[in-house]
């Protein structure tokens, strides 16, 4: 579709932040056509409101998170990569919390919300950001590319010093909402129990727990049910990335290669895309 896209009702629901741990309500208001995403933080009277850019961006680390003067929304990726995995272009995302909620941890819970309220045709022509010439950024053994390409494609490997884990490849050919729903939505984020003393340290991943979180001990995965794909892991990075590209503001056209990543590169890329004009 080359039109824009809205919700077509109001649509909420509430849920706890993986890592702040605290109960979050969410509610999601259609907008008009080239608004863009935009975050209002709820504070006690005190809203706060951004659209959804980079030079929103304060922190990436375990997280995306963004801040509109004193007022912070962490957690944000996962619903980023469903409105723009199912082509959802304007919204206004309302919060009243420090967080986004976690859901099971992937975008599934986010795509029923958002199928629930309607996904809504405007008549203004949707743009997107096409690549004229390779952009990379490199990090030791981690690298982060973008090049010409008259789609949007990504290609990512993990690589992983654990047994269940190792290293994973995956090739997306397309983003059409059907490849999003059904390859990438359900990908749920994973840690390491030996991390959790760590992050608990950190005030992170409070909320965290096998309803919402893939979790591995030294040998195996730790959740009774098991992995939804066999490369789980590498499918939610490309969750993450979706989602942290949709910071742009367009849908991207370019193929996207990624080894090792996360959303600090992630995040360098977006940078690097935006002080290349050409």
């Amino acid at each position: 579709m080359n039109q824009q896209c809205t919700i077509a009702e109001k649509v909420s629901c509430t849920g706890l932040g993986l890592h702040s741990g605290v109960p979050v309500q969410l509610t999601l208001h259609p907008a008009r056509a080239d608004a863009g995403v935009v975050l209002r933080r709820r504070n006690r009277g005190r809203d706060a409101e951004s659209p959804v850019r980079p030079a929103a961006v304060i922190s990436t680390s375990h997280a995306t998170t963004l801040a509109s003067g004193a007022a912070r929304v962490a957690t944000v990726e996962h619903l980023l990569a469903a409105l723009r995995g199912l082509g959802i272009d304007n919204v206004r995302i309302e919060v009243d919390g420090p967080e986004v909620p976690v859901m099971d941890g992937s975008s599934a819970g986010f795509v029923q919300l958002l199928r629930r309220a309607g996904i809504y045709p405007q008549r203004e022509p949707r743009r997107s950001l096409q690549i004229l010439r390779p952009v990379a950024v490199v990090e030791a053994e981690r690298r982060i590319s973008v090049e010409p390409d008259p789609g949007f494609r990504i290609s990512y490997a993990v690589d992983f010093a654990h047994p269940a884990i190792g290293r994973q490849e995956i090739a997306i050919a397309s983003l059409e909402p059907g490849v999003f729903v059904k390859e990438i939505a359900r990908a749920r984020t994973f840690g390491f129990l030996e991390e959790v003393n760590e992050l608990w340290r950190a005030g992170l991943a409070r909320g965290g727990s096998l309803e919402n979180t893939v979790v591995l001990d030294e040998l195996r995965v730790m959740n009774p049910e098991g992995l939804r794909w066999p490369d789980e892991f590498v499918r939610h990075k490309v969750l993450d990335l979706i989602g942290d590209l949709s910071l742009l503001g367009w849908p991207l056209q370019g193929h996207v290669r990624v080894e090792r990543g996360g959303h600090s590169l992630h995040h360098r890329l977006v940078m690097a895309l935006l002080e290349t004009p050409a």
